[in-house]
């Protein structure tokens, strides 16, 4: 107790004694003490009231003595005043007094001169501890709430009158002596003081040592002092990851059952994703933090991101753009250290070098994706999250390397494509812009440094990194210019912070420890610190990440609230847009509204099954006699027709017939069923659905349609096996039945008929319109017409004189009709009698078959005895009746080969197609158009945005 009494008294009379000394003057700040000095010092004085330091924020680097528990101590209750006493209370005091006097009196008196000079020497000597104030407990900052200090000064007597007291100088070189060891024993800068009191001794002593030499020793003590506590730093956060990989492993394993919680930073990933996709066509835009990497190629920004990811993750090359796309890298905390892309499942070890080496080639290979034909880089984004104990949690994005020259292999407007890729990051008012410049090169040669400076000008979000320093230091002549470099003297550009670091020897096969390594000990013999170019904290990428970090978790929540807000607006905006335009449609996506035109396609090709078999083989039949009818009339019937007997009529028949089959008849059939599907099914797909019918899925059935029936090929085989049955059928002759026969009749009617109507109008239009349609409708003949209507009649003459005319005309008789006509004044050609002649003979002569026709209606039982005695010969209806059973049969095995196989084939390649658009975003941007689309995707996206930004924005309050 009387020693407490005793250090309270000591601690009023010196504060009086600095107040009223005429040797020091001014203010000692709380931050140049020393830790001790500044845990006792007391709250009166009004310039030096002791506070409590702030509370580090759970963004801070974690440290294993935040969570040790604090003994809270008790102090014994100080009574204030003096008791009173019966016997010998004068003495008592005086005896009290005498003991004070060597310490006090001592120091007021004998050493004011000394003292002030001490003082101002330990004053420029003791280092900054400021950044270290948590280390000191905090009872130490509470111990003016166990002590009344006020009440105690005013218990002591009045200083004034302690002065009076005669000093004893004998005792005033033991005083300094014992307040020397108190102050410099067992505190942190014990070597920083212990140099102080060196220097203390006597004036004789720093008259030998040089100003130089001594500041160049008080500098190498401070550097030490500053690697002490990194090391230390470096331990304790080493501690603290294993930890936390302990904690993290239980949780993931289950031990708490519990479910863990997505993290922050994943959360705030995923924000970012939805914004990468959002057309910002509603003056709403991504203007949340990220960290954007720049600098100029081969400046090292790769080799930052991995050593702030902890792992050699990007593809290398030597002097080869690399980085041909963005790669946003979402870094947070994990008991293991993986790395995985947004849109597969994949884990890929980062502690094993084959997944290492396969996580590098499928980022190359993505890059490549991205890069589309004629292009050298792409803003298309690659989304990769890493997680890992003791990773600090930040979104950062890595850009294509700033270029001055377009090499030869490169496209010509890459440079202005990385431009504007560096730009559209780089201008928004949120984003962190992470320089990265090589130090070992010009400064006049950079780049990047006026693009960012232009998007930045008061460098208020840019942080300024100097790569490559080891080598700056050994090629550059004066060691000042990377001074100014770091300063940010050689660039025309502002910047919150400038680090310097170092990533590697240069060898790709370095590991992230031995790189780590190497730049501590870099640092650690660079002249950089020693000379005071850089202080302890702008340097190694570890420092650079704690200070990212910080960086980017501020700007988040100074932005994010904004940012949901703005999107509420926009929200209600396009909320309000669609009941004004559609109020009775529900709002479907891009995605949505495939997913509904797919269900309705594949039950269009569903119901390509349910048609009948009988309507099959009717349109079979149809489609494949208006495909070989002409052949049939042309190249078979009418040849044979032309002999004399029908001996030679069959014979004729047949081998055309026979020819027919094997060339061209299968192939014909198989083309002819091809595209009776094909009607079918664009049937199906096109025809409207009444009210319900959608024609925002036109464009996307047509385009399904194209894509199914370009991929369909019909089977091989049914070629080979149509032949065969088609030429059976072809020689069958036996008609059984009286209904055959007149089926056959119809039939043969109906082809001559057609073809006689089709002949009567090639012939109108080869002689014009007549007499009838000259007088109703005012036409006329041309001079052209006239003739060939001359030569008609003239043909027609020569046709009365003899029915049985052949088919061909003889040379004589074509220089007849020609004199004829000449006789009228008509000048003919030649070919032009012939061509007269073809119309005219066709006509005579399928007018003349289709009264036969009629005669052999009742010929029936003639055939039956094979025409015996008998005039009438209808070997024409036995053709006509084989043709009509090939199309029967033919039309009856392409439906079984369409309804078991091919219909099948064709639901099978829709559905391909349906799954190949499916994964093709840009196709279904394509073919899904039309503002209802677009309006509808916008609302989706900004409610996904609106919605993980609530959530976002609820976890960061929680954490807080």
């Amino acid at each position: 107790m009387w020693r407490l009494r005793r250090a309270a008294v000591a601690c009023e009379v010196c504060q009086s004694l600095v107040k009223h000394s005429s040797g020091i003057k001014g203010s000692l700040p709380l931050q140049k003490l020393h830790l001790v000095s500044r845990s006792i010092y007391h709250s009166h004085h009004p310039t030096l009231k002791l506070q409590r330091p702030q509370l580090r924020t759970s963004f801070q680097q974690f440290s294993s003595l935040t969570n040790l528990p604090l003994r809270k101590l008790k102090f014994s209750p100080i009574k204030c005043g003096y008791q009173p006493r019966r016997n010998f209370w004068p003495a008592r005091l005086a005896t009290r007094l005498l003991k004070l006097r060597y310490l006090i009196l001592g120091s007021a008196v004998g050493g004011g001169y000394t003292a002030k000079k001490t003082f101002d020497q330990w004053k420029d000597m003791i280092p900054d501890l400021s950044e270290y104030k948590w280390i000191v407990p905090d009872i130490v900052w509470e111990i003016d709430e166990y002590i009344d200090f006020e009440k105690i000064r005013k218990a002591l007597p009045n200083s004034e009158d302690l002065v009076k007291l005669a000093p004893d100088f004998d005792k005033i070189v033991e005083s300094l002596s014992l307040l020397k060891d108190f102050f410099t024993s067992g505190s942190p800068g014990e070597t920083a003081f212990r140099a102080t009191d060196h220097g203390s001794e006597s004036d004789k002593h720093f008259r030998k040592v040089s100003d130089k030499e001594k500041i160049d020793q008080l500098q190498e003590e401070l550097l030490h002092t500053q690697l002490k506590y990194q090391r230390i730093l470096e331990r304790l956060e080493k501690e603290n990851k294993e930890l936390r990989k302990l904690v993290l492993q239980k949780d993931d394993k289950g031990i708490h059952h519990r479910k863990l919680k997505k993290s922050l930073i994943d959360m705030y990933s995923e924000v970012l994703d939805v914004l990468s996709d959002y057309d910002a066509s509603y003056n709403t835009q991504d203007h949340l933090p990220r960290v954007v990497v720049v600098g100029d190629q081969s400046a090292g920004k790769t080799s930052v991101l991995e050593m702030i990811a902890q792992a050699r993750i990007f593809p290398r090359g030597s002097g080869e753009m690399m980085t041909r796309s963005p790669v946003k890298v979402t870094l947070s905390e994990g008991p293991h250290h993986v790395a995985l892309f947004k849109d597969s499942s994949r884990e890929f070890d980062l502690t094993k070098e084959e997944d290492l080496a396969a996580l590098r080639h499928e980022i190359e290979l993505r890059m490549r994706k991205n890069v589309k034909e004629g292009y050298t880089v792409s803003p298309e984004t690659i989304s990769l999250n890493v997680k890992g104990p003791g990773l600090q949690r930040m979104v950062l994005v890595d850009l294509p390397g700033v270029i001055n020259t377009v090499t030869s292999g490169m496209a010509p407007d890459t440079k202005e494509t990385i431009f504007s890729i560096s730009k559209a990051y780089m201008q928004n008012p949120n984003a962190i812009i992470l320089c990265i410049q090589d130090g070992s090169v010009d400064a006049e040669r950079s780049i990047v440094t006026d693009l960012v400076s232009q998007m930045d000008p008061h460098g208020r979000r840019t942080i300024f990194v100097l790569t490559k320093v080891d080598l700056a230091e050994k090629n550059v002549a004066s060691p000042s210019r990377i001074q100014q470099i770091i300063e940010g003297k050689l660039f025309p550009m502002k910047a919150l912070g400038y680090f310097a670091v170092v990533t590697g020897k240069g060898n790709s096969s370095e590991s992230i420890e031995a790189i780590r390594e190497y730049e501590e000990e870099f640092f650690q013999n660079s002249k950089l610190l020693k000379t005071s170019m850089l202080k302890a904290h702008q340097v190694t990428t570890r420092n650079l990440s704690l200070a990212v970090s910080d960086c980017f978790w501020k700007m988040v929540r100074e932005s994010v609230e904004q940012q949901a807000d703005s999107f509420k607006a926009t929200r209600f905006n396009l909320e309000t847009e669609w009941k004004n335009n559609y109020p009775r449609l529900r709002e479907l996506d891009r995605n949505e509204l495939f997913e509904k035109a797919k269900n309705e396609i594949l039950d269009e090709v569903i119901s390509l099954s349910q048609v009948t078999p009988k309507h099959w083989e009717e349109i079979l039949q149809q489609s494949l006699w208006e495909r070989v009818s002409t052949h049939v009339i042309e190249n078979i019937y009418l040849p044979a027709a032309q002999t004399m007997n029908s001996g030679t009529f069959n014979t004729t028949v047949d081998i055309k017939l026979k020819q027919w089959t094997d060339k061209q008849l299968p192939n014909k059939a198989v083309e002819v069923a091809w595209e009776t599907l094909q009607e079918e099914f664009s049937r199906f797909m096109t025809e409207p659905k009444g009210k319900e019918h959608d024609d925002i899925f036109d464009k996307l059935k047509e385009a399904v349609k194209e894509e199914s029936i370009k991929r369909h090929k019909w089977n091989d085989f049914a070629e080979d096996s149509l032949r065969v049955i088609q030429h059976n059928a072809l020689e069958d002759r036996s008609i059984s039945d009286k209904q055959q026969w007149d089926a056959a009749i119809y039939f043969m009617e109906e082809a001559l008929q057609a073809r006689l109507k089709d002949t009567e109008n090639a012939i109108e239009n080869m002689v014009g319109p007549d007499w009838k349609k000259r007088w109703l409708y005012w036409k006329n003949r041309t001079q052209e017409q006239c003739v060939h209507n001359e030569t008609k009649n003239e043909l027609e003459k020569m046709l009365k004189c003899n029915e049985e005319h052949p088919a061909y005309l003889a040379s004589d008789e074509i220089t007849t009709v020609r004199k004829n006509l000449e006789s009228r004044g008509v000048e003919v050609d030649p070919s032009l009698i012939k061509d007269t002649w073809h119309q005219v003979y066709r006509r005579h002569f399928l007018k003349t078959a289709l009264n036969h026709c009629n005669l052999c209606r009742r010929g029936f039982y003639y055939y039956q005895r094979h025409f015996v005695d008998s005039e009438l010969e209808c070997n024409d209806v036995v053709l006509f009746w084989r043709i009509q059973r090939m199309l029967a049969i033919t039309a009856n095995t392409l439906r079984q080969q369409l309804t078991n196989t091919e219909v099948r084939r064709l639901e099978k390649n829709v559905k391909e197609v349906l799954e190949d658009f499916a994964e093709d975003s840009e196709k279904k941007i394509k073919l899904l158009t039309g503002k209802r689309v677009q309006l509808a995707e916008d609302l989706k996206k900004v409610r996904e945005i609106q919605e993980k930004l609530d959530a976002f924005i609820e976890a960061l309050h929680q954490e807080k």
